[in-house]
């Protein structure tokens, strides 16, 4: 998400210094494309007056803040835009904290898929304050086809919680679908044709299904570690509410049973390889269990 964010940051004109988290490969591109290089959170706070925050969760989004080395020890005012998916109880105590040192943080987690962050495409929800918006939106607009404004500090993770509960409980299902349907002898191919052009026929189903017609890996690429994080957040925020959610603890359980077998760097897709491994069948065609009923 990051490199494609960052390129239309620099297309659109803004001047732009990037820190490294994981890949060479995108920072060196960025670079080659007018991008400047710092070392440090706080380098990156030294040479800027607005941050994008593109990282995995609320303990990276604090280590990068708050951290000896991070945005906060530059000691200047600054406003962070998050576009993590982090836990919003968790947002709205950072907020306070910076609050104290001049520095105001937006959450802004973002919707669709790296091609769309490429594309300058994403979905951006936006939890903050009107004037801080207003001030950052030609930033969100440079990456972003739709910025929905969801209210005060803690709404937009809010909204990307249950944007993210939704999605991974359709691939629960859909995994858990397609598996017993290959216990049964219904191969894959035999249920998209049934599903596809239908009622339940989505984008998300397609993005699904393209991995498991055709063995793309790229075809969904968010790995089921994070729909573990992401439906984990969602459990603390129904606990913290006092609210029941059984279907959002089925949904964690699935993504939790894959991680424990040490599935977690395989992406949400590939669920379905794991329910149907574990139930004795593949999803490979010519290849399912034959069971008569």
């Amino acid at each position: 998400m990051g490199q494609g964010m960052a390129r239309n940051i620099l297309r659109k004109g803004w001047p732009l210094s990037v820190l490294a988290h994981r890949s060479r490969t995108a920072v060196e591109a960025l670079v080659a494309d007018g991008a400047t290089e710092v070392t440090s959170a706080r380098a990156l706070a030294e040479a800027s007056d607005i941050i994008v925050l593109c990282v995995t969760g609320s303990p990276e989004v604090s280590a990068v803040v708050e951290g000896p080395d991070g945005l906060a020890a530059a000691g200047k005012p600054l406003i962070v835009i998050d576009c993590s998916t982090s836990d919003p109880a968790q947002t709205v105590a950072l907020v306070t904290r910076l609050d104290a040192l001049g520095i105001t943080l937006i959450d802004a987690p973002l919707g669709r898929t790296p091609k769309d962050a490429e594309a300058g495409t994403l979905d951006v929800m936006v939890g903050g304050d009107a004037e801080t918006i207003e001030r950052v939106r030609p930033i969100l607009d440079a990456f972003a086809g739709r910025v929905l404004q969801t209210g005060p500090v803690g709404t937009g993770h809010t909204m990307k919680l249950l944007n993210n509960f939704l999605s991974m409980g359709y691939a629960a299902l859909y995994a858990e679908a397609i598996a017993l349907g290959a216990k049964a002898g219904l191969s894959p191919q035999v249920f998209d044709s049934v599903i596809r052009g239908g009622r339940m026929d989505c984008g998300f189903y397609q993005t699904f299904m393209k991995y498991t017609l055709e063995r793309d890996r790229d075809a969904h690429k968010f790995a089921i570690r994070n729909a573990l994080k992401d439906t984990s957040y969602l459990a603390a925020y129904a606990n913290a509410v006092q609210f029941a959610n059984p279907v959002g603890a089925a949904v964690r359980n699935s993504f939790a049973a894959a991680v424990g077998a040490g599935r977690g760097e395989d992406y949400v897709p590939m669920l379905a390889d794991f329910i149907a491994e574990a139930n004795g069948v593949s999803l490979t065609e010519g290849d399912q269990e034959q069971v008569s009923i």
